[in-house]
């Protein structure tokens, strides 16, 4: 059924621009949780290391300037707005501005590739915050389907992953798909897991990878709490083991680059690489590469204008609107 909309809200995470900014950005993402002071110093280095700039701003940026081009194209007129969660652009202020300029209803697509709370419901949370924030003018904003399974998505990472191997130059290179681990816990309640190993499938297959496994990274919790394992740098020390000379770790959990790709994949993950003596090509995330950026639009016109679902894989189909139960919140949320 197809539904009216006067705007599109692109919905992400945040991360800092300057040096400056790295302490006051990781106090928004830490508020509210018992997070040691050491591990906080940790993070922020790894900003430092940056420049103190996270990618993800950038990404945002070029990717609505290609959804504008998007849109555009195929006469979907809906302006766009962008609002994080963490960091500017605060949803909070994003939805003043739509209320200002009129908007009263819009779809919003969230930059999280998998459901769970922190990529499902929390967003929710922290778009009906900043809309009790605005109050009574704030606009109604109703939220996509997670893109895990949309032929765009899939397309998207698959090309990521063909153009790692030419750079490893080793067509039989194994393939190591990574999303951010979860607390167990956490995960038991969602469809986080299915979801991506339904992903990583999807793409080996296309991509025609016969060696393939699934590995975790970023966990941050305590080490008396499970996470979802294996590490990536223990499945890359596993490879290496068992003789394989080059790999290739494919960041599928990831839209864009976020700080926890570029450092712990392109940092800590290849530092553990060349330890082990193992060559690594890491494929790049899916950005703002055509087929994504088509897929976000199809999603826009699957709930605007009633347009054929297209979804790939085995797993029941997503609901169109997140139910009131999905993705309960645990008592531990990742960092």
């Amino acid at each position: 059924m197809a539904e009216n909309y006067d705007a599109f809200l692109l919905v992400s995470f945040g991360g800092p621009e300057r040096p400056e900014d790295v302490l006051p950005f990781l106090d928004n993402v830490l508020r509210g949780r018992n997070v040691p002071g050491e591990r906080k110093r940790e993070v922020a280095d790894h900003y430092m290391r940056f420049e103190g700039r996270s990618p993800l701003n950038d990404q945002n940026h070029a990717l609505v300037g290609a959804l504008g081009a998007e849109f555009d194209a195929h006469a979907l007129h809906l302006p766009i707005y962008w609002g994080n969660r963490n960091w500017h652009p605060f949803l909070e202020d994003t939805l003043r501005e739509m209320a200002g300029d009129g908007v009263r209803r819009a779809v919003a697509f969230v930059t999280s590739v998998f459901s769970s709370y922190s990529g499902c419901r929390q967003y929710l949370e922290d778009i009906a915050a900043a809309r009790a924030a605005v109050g009574a003018g704030a606009p109604e904003i109703e939220k996509l389907r997670a893109p895990f399974d949309h032929p765009g998505f899939v397309e998207a990472c698959t090309d990521r992953l063909r153009a790692a191997r030419v750079e490893v130059a080793d067509p039989l290179a194994p393939v190591v798909f990574t999303a951010h681990s979860l607390p167990v816990a956490m995960a038991a309640s969602c469809a986080y897991e299915a979801q991506f190993r339904e992903a990583a499938r999807l793409v080996a297959e296309r991509a025609s990878v016969s060696h393939w496994s699934l590995a975790y990274q970023s966990r941050s919790g305590p080490p008396s709490q499970p996470w979802l394992e294996p590490d990536v740098n223990d499945e890359l020390r596993r490879l290496a083991g068992q003789g394989v000379a080059a790999a290739i770790v494919a960041p599928i959990g990831f839209l864009s680059d976020h700080m926890e790709v570029v450092y712990d994949l392109d940092v800590a993950a290849r530092a553990t690489a060349e330890a082990v003596g193992l060559r690594l090509a890491r494929a790049g995330t899916a950005g703002t590469h055509p087929s994504l950026v088509a897929a976000i639009r199809e999603l826009v016109q699957e709930r605007s204008e009633g347009a054929p679902r297209r979804a790939l894989g085995r797993l029941e189909a997503l609901p169109d609107r997140c139910p009131d139960d999905c993705c309960p919140h645990t008592s531990t949320r990742p960092v």
